[in-house]
């Protein structure tokens, strides 16, 4: 975490290369070699997109943070995001408390409904309503808390059940960048998890936020940025970043560029230095 002034501070991190930007491009393997040169080139944090079926290949989001994390000490490990409505909420909690545990308390969870422009096959394969995954995101916050800890946790359809061993419960960033989705954020989140929004936006949006977790009682959720929107010189990303700090932003993850994970990692901490 760097001190940008006074008590702003942002983190900034980047896509583990678990996801072709384009269908007919063959996705790389090299998550070892990519998490362990952002941990060494100083970054914060990692992150790894999460669908069964999506536009173009994509791996397992949870086997890819746990190689991230057996080839790593420090560096933290993101959902980015997580879509807990494709999967029994008892088995993503296992998963995620694994995870936690195994990583030393390192993990991140991001948690989304999912992009429509994926359409609705992953669902179907999955055997899960595609119309109704708003309700079931909503179910599984409610529910993961308690599954992740090991609290005795009782499910939408009246099973109780407790997974053992719990865990630390990470942070949960709830994304988008709609109405609903503050309100989840505002209802569920410790952050909140934006895509390519400017920082006029991200002001905007959190003077919602806040007035939205007020109406549940709770302290409005912290913002971070996937995909900020940056120049390509260092030093004026920099100070950008800063104004997404100012703005009420704590972390940023930078979207890939399609120059390789390598080059994008290396403007990042390039970025992050000159903060």
């Amino acid at each position: 975490m760097r001190l940008l002034s006074h008590d702003m501070t942002i983190e900034t991190g980047v896509f583990l290369p678990s996801s072709s930007p384009r269908p007919g491009q063959p996705i790389s393997v090299e998550i070892r070699e990519s998490a362990r040169f952002a941990e060494e080139a100083g970054l914060d944090s990692v992150w790894s997109t999460d669908h069964l079926v999506a536009s173009a290949p994509i791996m397992d989001s949870t086997v890819v943070l746990a190689t991230a994390a057996a080839v790593t000490e420090r560096i933290t490990l993101g959902f980015g995001v997580l879509l807990p409505a494709l999967r029994p909420a008892a088995w993503a909690a296992k998963q995620v408390s694994t995870l936690q545990l195994l990583s030393g308390d390192r993990i991140v969870l991001g948690v989304g409904t999912g992009n429509p422009e994926h359409g609705d096959i992953g669902w179907r394969a999955a055997g899960v309503s595609f119309q109704d995954r708003g309700a079931r995101t909503d179910e599984a916050l409610r529910v993961l808390p308690g599954l992740i800890t090991g609290a005795a946790t009782v499910l939408d359809d009246g099973t109780a059940v407790t997974l053992a061993p719990g865990s630390t419960l990470p942070p949960v960033l709830v994304a988008g960048n709609g109405r609903r989705a503050l309100r989840r954020a505002a209802e569920f989140g410790d952050g909140w998890l934006s895509i390519g929004m400017s920082v006029e936006q991200v002001a905007s949006a959190l003077v919602s936020l806040t007035e939205l977790a007020e109406e549940h009682g709770r302290p409005s959720p912290r913002a971070a940025v996937v995909a900020p929107v940056l120049g390509t010189d260092p030093r004026q990303a920099a100070d950008q970043l800063a104004a997404y700090a100012a703005a009420g932003t704590e972390r940023v993850v930078l979207a890939p560029t399609g120059a390789g994970w390598r080059q994008d990692y290396e403007f990042a901490a390039a970025v992050r230095a000159a903060v």
